[in-house]
């Protein structure tokens, strides 16, 4: 059955978030996962409007990425979906390539700017290879953002730089993630200033109720 016959939002505006966190130790209990609990408290602390999470703990393993992917945005409806970890250079990094295998589109722009972030705090920032994607089946489309697995990366990439006055310096990624959202057919997310302030054109603005 499709994710529209099984599973009903609790209104118009909620946002399905599936939260991936991809690490061989962590998975097989070596050590806690740190990467789905960041994202959890930054997308908390975040985004005001109604939000449901989807989390999966899961190996380094391309195949199993892929279809975890594949069953958040197909069987549960994921508006957003988050990985977390596995972008590096080595061989057991197999996210980005993952990632594009369960993707209909490639959103370049947000690895370019994830690069960008990073760099200003540590110059092996150019070996991340984080990558952005659709994922558009018959009546449904989601996007998906590869982060890094540091809760301070992750934090950074998706907020952005500011200032000692709290002037933004640098964007984060998350300020285009609610007007991709509304471009792709989802929900629409509004977000709490104080953390990010998200960019919409005026035409695409929801006037206040």
């Amino acid at each position: 059955m499709k994710h529209t016959e099984t599973l009903k939002r609790t209104s118009p505006d909620e946002v399905r978030i599936g939260l991936i966190s991809i690490s061989d130790r962590a998975s097989a209990g070596t050590y806690q996962d740190e990467g789905i609990p960041a994202l959890k408290s930054w997308l908390a602390s975040a985004i005001t409007s109604p939000q449901c999470t989807h989390e999966r703990l899961i190996p380094d393993d391309a195949e199993t990425i892929t279809e975890t992917i594949i069953e958040l945005v197909d069987e549960l409806g994921c508006d957003l979906v988050l990985t977390t970890g596995g972008t590096g250079p080595g061989r057991r990094d197999v996210t980005p390539e993952a990632t594009l295998e369960a993707g209909t589109r490639e959103m370049p722009g947000f690895g370019e700017q994830m690069r960008q972030i990073s760099l200003r705090f540590v110059p092996t920032a150019i070996l991340s290879r984080q990558v952005a994607v659709l994922r558009e089946i018959e009546d449904h489309a989601s996007l998906i953002i590869n982060l890094p697995g540091q809760p301070k990366s992750i934090k950074e990439i998706l907020e952005g730089l500011k200032d000692a006055d709290g002037k933004v310096l640098v964007a984060g990624i998350f300020a285009s993630v609610p007007y991709c959202i509304d471009l792709i057919g989802g929900p629409y997310i509004e977000a709490n200033e104080a953390v990010i302030k998200v960019f919409r054109p005026k035409s695409a603005i929801r006037p206040k109720a």
